[in-house]
């Protein structure tokens, strides 16, 4: 075990001598991290799932039925903001930088994508806000977020959010939202996470943000929400 694990050492360092092996090692990271992703929403607290709708996902998918965070930031017009400011919409929270450009754009755009499906299938239901909470404090200042809403074509009624460093992190800690900034270059290696809420301020899935899926988080939200509405 000890030679194995020599080995293994000279391997990484070989591979760290090297752009392409500095980029698998990324990839392994995010794997990793994504894994850790998936065993920490597992493990929360889930409720019973809602009747299985006919869709991709079985009726099991744990619904997590938690508070969401109430961190306050700072948003694209420079006012505070919490969860408590959308005041009954529901929304889809997700995490992404502004020096990304792999992860961070795919995730806010099927986001997108998902809403505008959402609206095609269940016409009048109410949209969900997209908040997009970055995790690159130390770049994506509270003054750069109007540029960062316009770059990731947000809309109306839609959030960008920032802060002082400590806070933002404080914030995405409370997400659980696992993450490694390096140091060197300022770049954060995340896996893809988007929570849906409901028109409570509540957690009701944890998604890794695919379309579909997200629009069947979606669907189940807003069909437990009409039903615990009715009289």
């Amino acid at each position: 075990m000890v030679g194995w694990g020599s080995e293994l050492s000279r391997a990484i360092i070989r591979l760290r001598l090297t752009r392409g092996g500095r980029v698998a090692l990324r990839g392994l990271a995010v794997g990793a991290l994504a894994a850790l992703a998936l065993v920490g929403v597992r493990v929360l607290s889930a409720r019973p799932a809602p009747p299985d709708l006919g869709g991709l996902l079985p009726a099991t998918y744990p619904r997590l039925d938690g508070p969401a965070p109430l961190v306050a930031l700072v948003d694209q017009h420079g006012e505070r903001f919490t969860i408590r400011d959308l005041r009954g919409r529901p929304a889809l929270v997700t995490f992404a930088f502004g020096h990304c450009e792999t992860v961070c754009p795919l995730v806010v755009h099927n986001a997108l994508a998902a809403r505008r499906r959402l609206a095609e299938r269940r016409p009048g239901t109410p949209p969900p806000a997209l908040v997009v909470v970055t995790l690159d404090p130390w770049r994506d200042t509270p003054a750069r977020l109007p540029t960062l809403f316009e770059r990731w074509m947000l809309e109306e009624g839609d959030i960008a959010l920032s802060g002082p460093v400590e806070q933002v992190n404080r914030a995405l800690d409370a997400w659980g939202v696992v993450r490694q900034r390096d140091p060197a270059t300022g770049d954060v290696v995340h896996p893809a996470l988007v929570y849906v809420l409901d028109g409570s301020g509540r957690i009701a899935y944890a998604s890794t943000g695919a379309v579909d899926q997200l629009v069947e988080l979606m669907e189940r939200t807003a069909v437990r929400t009409s039903s615990a509405r009715r009289p």
